[in-house]
């Protein structure tokens, strides 16, 4: 019982994972984008939408490795 309800939440924190990945902006966006996107990076302008995501991104997938660790565990 307990290891269907983590696989459950576990495909729920997936599905999250992968919207919050694809809804961010790419790096580089054409041959500008190489050139300033590479700048940004490396001063840490992430601002806005793209910021919160990153957050929310690291946070699913630190939760994503809990599940799956636990998941192995109760095996």
């Amino acid at each position: 019982m307990l290891k269907t309800i983590l696989i459950v939440f576990e495909v729920l924190v997936c599905l999250g994972l992968i919207i919050t990945i694809l809804m961010q902006s790419g790096r580089a966006s054409g041959l500008s984008g190489a050139i300033a996107g590479g700048a940004d990076s490396l001063l840490g302008k992430k601002k806005g939408l793209d910021e919160f995501l990153s957050k929310i991104s690291t946070g699913l997938a630190a939760a994503f490795f809990i599940i799956t660790l636990l998941i192995a565990m109760i095996e």
